[in-house]
């Protein structure tokens, strides 16, 4: 798999990411909460989210990246509250670029963060951010069951109801999210094919071991 193509407006992407040597990303409820807002901060402005988990020491998250209007229009924001008088047009921005760069000032800042609280120096994630792009819906389908199953193949949860840390519970939720709930469900079908497809206990999917 080619872990290192741009992440291009319009197009899904399965993101994912560790931490370096046998560290951990989160140690405290604190952490995680923390890491979720970063990325509604830093990510949410310039991708739609279909689901996420996030283990002790990585993260994975399906997204898709939003059309270059959107991003532009995010991009002007950010510069404008630099008080910048000019900036680049629609058609000199680099959008991959961009998005790249939102996703580095997410990471830096969470780790800011992080090495602060728990008073340590130098790198938390590994040097780049993998993924893959998703267009085949049997492969959506499959992501989705395999992000949330991670906390069971990693023996952090025995059921999904149980992991805190992941979108699963937010399909069955009134409250509003930042989760495209109807997108995901109208790959299953419906709600009930939804769970009952995350009943399996594992999926003959070839992913990276994380």
């Amino acid at each position: 798999m080619n872990y290192f193509i741009p992440l291009e407006p319009n197009n899904k992407y399965h993101i994912f990411n560790q931490a370096v040597g046998n560290e951990k990303l989160f140690r405290n409820d604190d952490n995680y909460t923390y890491f979720l807002r970063k990325f509604n901060e830093y990510i949410s402005p310039i991708a739609t989210t279909y689901c996420y988990v996030l283990i002790p020491n990585h993260f994975h998250f399906f997204i898709e990246i939003k059309g270059k209007q959107e991003i532009y229009n995010h991009y002007v924001q950010i510069e404008k509250s630099k008080e910048k008088i000019s900036y680049l047009n629609e058609n000199e921005l680099v959008y991959e670029d961009f998005v790249m760069q939102q996703f580095s000032n997410f990471f830096n800042s969470y780790t800011k963060s992080y090495n602060k609280r728990f008073n340590r120096k130098g790198a938390l994630f590994i040097d780049y951010l993998r993924r893959t792009m998703i267009s085949d819906v049997e492969y959506l389908r499959n992501i989705v069951l395999y992000i949330h199953q991670n906390p069971i193949h990693h023996n952090c949860s025995t059921t999904l109801e149980d992991w805190k840390y992941s979108s699963y519970k937010a399909f069955f939720s009134d409250k509003s999210s930042k989760i495209d709930r109807a997108e995901v469900v109208s790959w299953f079908g419906d709600l009930e094919n939804f769970t009952n497809c995350h009943s399996i206990k594992s999926i003959n999917f070839n992913q990276p071991n994380l």
